[in-house]
């Protein structure tokens, strides 16, 4: 018989998932709710920095910070996208999600996945206009270009997974579906379907692969041309300070594509379920990683965060400019 005949389908309800988390967790559970909940209050706490610095400081009103400021929104949506739940799961043993939530759950963090890859090419295509043509930089990267280009990457990304998720919806599932996973990754939802996964196993690779490699694509090609312009710099300290505006956002390029090569890695390989879930949890480096890059990097950041935490005299004029 096939799956789907022998798949016992809610007929008057939609189906529920049973989330399975990590089945061999019980003995080291109290630390790994510790380590996770500390990483969620270092993403919240860090991107929640780098937002108000540069909202607050006149300084950083400049594109490469308005980008950043959509990274760091991104990274606090993300990680509240699945690290809750994940608690959750852990601490209070709720491992049920009803259809529509798990559908949503998972729409949001392929959306906020994408929107990353894009805001990162936005940010490259920046430094290289920066670097490139530097004489043409106010008049290419305007208030109204930087919207467009961080509006364009939200909405291709929020357009992007419509249609695995609708062809999800339309899967055949038992009353109670097994999820494999802490949260409602794709694949998980995918292999917990009565249907034959196949076609929507090959359209989720296809969507990531394109999502994956066409971004790092452009990245690497903005780098190549920003390499070449460096280089034909004359004095190292002008071609040291070229290199330093763009160290902060290689290393998050570098953080981001390492965290999915350890997930690719993990799904394809012939490895347990657990390491198919902690190759996801490493999902939330990026986000954890950002803002400490950028505020131990980027000078102008960490003074800006170090102008705010330092304490208010009466004659604190609310700017770092002298």
């Amino acid at each position: 018989p096939t799956r789907k005949a022998t798949c016992h389908a809610p007929e008057d309800s939609s189906p529920v998932f049973y989330l399975v988390g990590v089945p061999s967790l019980p003995d080291a559970l109290f630390l790994f709710v510790l380590i996770f909940l500390f990483i969620y209050l270092l993403v919240l706490v860090g991107n929640a920095m780098i937002l108000a610095a540069v909202v607050a400081e006149p300084s950083l009103h400049e594109p490469m910070y308005f980008f950043l400021t959509n990274l760091s929104a991104l990274d606090i949506l993300f990680t509240t996208t699945t690290v809750p739940k994940m608690l959750s799961l852990f601490l209070l043993g709720d491992r049920f999600l009803s259809f529509s939530a798990c559908l949503l759950q998972m729409y949001l963090f392929q959306s906020f996945t994408c929107s990353e890859a894009f805001i990162l090419v936005v940010m490259a295509y920046d430094r290289y206009v920066a670097i490139c043509r530097p004489l043409h930089y106010p008049i290419l990267m305007t208030p109204q270009t930087n919207a467009a280009l961080a509006a364009g990457a939200w909405l291709t990304a929020l357009l992007l997974p419509i249609p695995p998720v609708v062809q999800t919806s339309h899967m055949t599932f038992h009353s109670t579906a097994h999820n494999y996973n802490c949260f409602c990754d794709h694949l998980a939802v995918v292999q917990a379907s009565c249907s034959d996964p196949t076609p929507q196993t090959l359209m989720g690779f296809c969507i990531a692969t394109v999502v994956s490699f066409l971004p790092l694509l452009l990245v690497l090609l903005s780098y190549a041309h920003i390499l070449a312009s460096v280089l034909r710099i004359n004095s190292r300290e002008g071609r040291s300070k070229a290199f330093s505006t763009c160290s902060s956002h290689l290393l998050v390029v570098g953080t981001y594509y390492s965290s999915i090569a350890i997930a690719y890695v993990a799904y394809r390989a012939d490895l347990p379920p657990e390491f198919h879930i902690m190759g996801n949890a490493f999902s939330i480096l990026t986000p954890v990683l950002t803002p400490l890059i950028y505020m131990l990097r980027n000078k102008d950041v960490k003074a800006a965060i170090t102008e705010m935490a330092r304490p208010r005299g009466p004659g604190y004029s609310g700017s770092l400019d002298p």
